[in-house]
């Protein structure tokens, strides 16, 4: 069997040796789909956008399954930073250059509803994730201030978004106790969670709705036509319409979706507890931060008192052999007083680019639905991936096909070279950041 990034690192059914799995809600194990069985639709892939899609068309009315190779959460969902965003991943200067304001306006609107999405589902399901309000963008270089303060004012007069804050080098560095820094942003309207937590919160949100989740069940082929079919080891689905909703672990299922979402792998440690003068020195007021390197560094501080830090990547399918010294350089160069830190966890996980960063969603007249490409936005956009495919599916296509409309051109090479070609460019970039 050729490798797969659903095999290559991790023990099959097993969580990685993260300390978000250390630290999870008791969720109970699902059985595995088996013999033939009869859906409206079928969702392949149990994280935050298969689960939200699973409860939102749940409650739709329509009998809905969900089929995850592992477990609930297993993949970025359960891996991932815990930082949710708000807006699209990219600024929207940007994003009105590719498409022109009034669709990056909808864009942008559905991004800042997909925020306030993930907040009203944690307290209307009453999810224990350990939510915060806030992230900060810190910039590494000085002259991107003027830039970010320029940015600030845009977003406040032309998108009425007031949430977004100017942070000078002076209150970066009252916020933040890193000398990497110069000056950066707040956004109070965002914020950061437990991840695996607020999974495993949204799966039993979807079963309590009605849906099925079968876990332990590859997929192994789908098939489109007014009959949809999905293949496992040991069942057959048969349903109206398919959700592809497994990111960067698709892998070949779909040659089109292959061709516009790569994965990508990024890697995060844990510290032991830090005392709380030492967490206060850190982040003083508990915000997650995310940098302006291309290679982001993003980091916060965990419930019980640990430094979660993420950074760096690869574009092979095996993650390093010593994640922590991976993970360790960045951090230390960002926080030279965590040195004498004992590192407790270390993992990798995958999630999905592409090429332009933005989502890739496709409503195929087949029957196929591929929601994916979050490209580092996830914990909200797939969360309103969901919601929006739901919608969808019941005949209301307007957010979709805002989404949809947003480009995500084939990588140079498609599929079969954007392996070699694209870790070529995306290694120039980071050398960009070191010099």
């Amino acid at each position: 069997m050729a490798l797969s990034l659903l095999d290559a690192n991790d023990k099959e059914g097993k969580h990685a040796p993260s300390w978000y799995a250390a630290s999870a809600n008791v969720l109970e194990e699902f059985p595995s789909a088996k013999g033939e069985l009869i859906f409206d639709i079928a969702i392949i892939g149990a994280g935050f956008s298969g689960l939200s899609s699973a409860l939102h068309l749940s409650q739709l009315g329509y009998k809905v399954c969900v089929l995850d190779a592992h477990r609930v959460g297993w993949g970025a969902s359960g891996r991932n930073g815990g930082q949710v965003g708000s807006g699209q991943r990219i600024g929207q200067d940007e994003l009105e250059s590719l498409v022109g304001f009034d669709h990056a306006k909808q864009a942008f609107d559905i991004g800042v509803e997909a925020a306030d999405l993930v907040r009203g589902l944690i307290k209307k399901h009453k999810i224990d994730c350990s939510y915060k309000d806030g992230t900060i963008e810190a910039l590494h270089r000085k002259r991107y201030d003027k830039e970010m303060f320029e940015y600030v004012e845009m977003m406040h007069e032309k998108y009425n978004y007031h949430s977004l804050s100017y942070l000078t080098p002076q209150e970066m560095s009252e916020k933040v106790g890193s000398p990497n820094y110069s000056a950066g942003a707040l956004d109070t309207r965002c914020g950061h969670l437990h991840p695996l937590n607020y999974a495993r919160g949204l799966a039993k949100a979807a079963i309590k709705a009605g849906a099925k989740i079968f876990e332990m069940s590859r997929v192994t082929s789908i098939e489109g036509g007014v009959t949809c079919k999905v293949k496992t080891r040991d069942a057959e689905i048969k349903a109206d319409k398919i959700i592809l909703a497994a990111n960067g672990y698709s892998g070949g299922l779909d040659g089109h979706v292959a061709d516009r979402v790569m994965p990508i792998n990024n890697f995060i440690l844990a510290t032991e507890p830090l005392s709380d003068e030492m967490c206060k020195s850190l982040i003083r007021d508990g915000e997650a931060v995310y940098d302006s390197r291309f290679v982001v560094n993003y980091f916060r501080l965990s419930e019980d008192n640990r430094m979660l830090f993420g950074g760096g990547e690869n574009y092979s399918y095996k993650f390093p052999s010593d994640i922590t010294k991976t993970v360790r350089k960045p951090m230390l160069l960002v926080f030279p007083q965590l040195k004498g830190a004992r590192v407790d966890y270390a993992w990798g996980g995958t999630l999905a680019i592409t090429y332009k960063r933005l989502p890739h969603f496709e409503f195929r007249h087949d029957g196929i639905i591929n929601i994916s490409g979050y490209s580092g936005s996830g914990v909200h956009m797939a969360t309103m991936a969901g919601k929006i495919v739901a919608e969808a599916v019941n005949g209301q296509m307007a957010r979709f096909d805002i989404i949809s409309q947003l480009p995500t051109p084939k990588f140079p090479g498609g599929a079969a070279l954007r392996w070699p070609l694209l870790p070529l460019a995306l290694t120039w970039y980071a050398m960009r950041d070191r010099f």
